[in-house]
């Protein structure tokens, strides 16, 4: 018979236990594209969000670090399996951005330098689940991760949180962006393993 003394409360869970179904765990931070690495000037960049009604609302890179900017703490998951847990971001919620753009939307097509798209429903965007990121691990972003600036939506597959962000389309309706265009799931939550159509 096992003998537990009083304050044992178990054994540490491992880190696995945190994970979606179907991840494993990487202390490395994988560089996957679906194109060449843009490289983009700072001084250059610019974000624009257009509502659904063609008002475009822009910001210089001078403006964005302007912006109150948050640390996030948060989980990556992405969609060919690996999982890097605890990685610290600086960036600035979409919420300020959306603060004063009148819409009715419901949809957003993110855009970025280099053609790529991704679709989220707005609620997926507001509500503090998601940043325009500059930096990680306190340092600038570098291009091969997304920098200058990239979005970040954790609770959603990696691919959701687009390199290279340029702006968003607010839309009445949903519409695939590039990987759901080529069979992924629409939405792709990691803890319901939404991968690939047909899954």
């Amino acid at each position: 018979m096992g003998i537990v003394s009083r304050g044992f409360h178990g054994r540490a869970r491992p880190a696995q236990e945190k994970l979606p179904p179907g991840q494993y765990l990487t202390e490395d931070f994988p560089v996957l594209s679906a194109g060449p690495t843009p490289r983009i000037v700072r001084d250059n960049w610019t974000f624009t969000i257009t509502t659904e009604t063609g008002t475009a609302h822009r910001w210089t890179w001078q403006e964005l670090l302007a912006m109150p900017a948050e640390q996030p703490t948060v989980d990556l998951h992405c969609v060919t399996k690996w999982s890097k847990l605890h990685t610290g971001w600086t960036g600035v919620p979409l919420d300020a951005f959306l603060a004063d753009v009148e819409t009715a939307a419901d949809y957003v097509m993110v855009d970025s330098h280099g053609g790529y798209t991704t679709n989220l429903p707005l609620e997926d965007v507001t509500g503090g689940k998601a940043w325009v990121a500059y930096a990680f691990g306190g340092e600038p972003l570098e291009p091969e991760h997304g920098g200058p600036a990239r979005l970040l939506v954790p609770h959603l597959y990696f691919w959701k949180s687009a390199k290279w962000v340029s702006g968003l389309e607010l839309r009445d309706e949903d519409e695939p962006g590039f990987w759901e265009g080529y069979g992924y799931k629409n939405y792709g939550d990691p803890w319901r393993e939404q991968r690939y159509a047909g899954d």
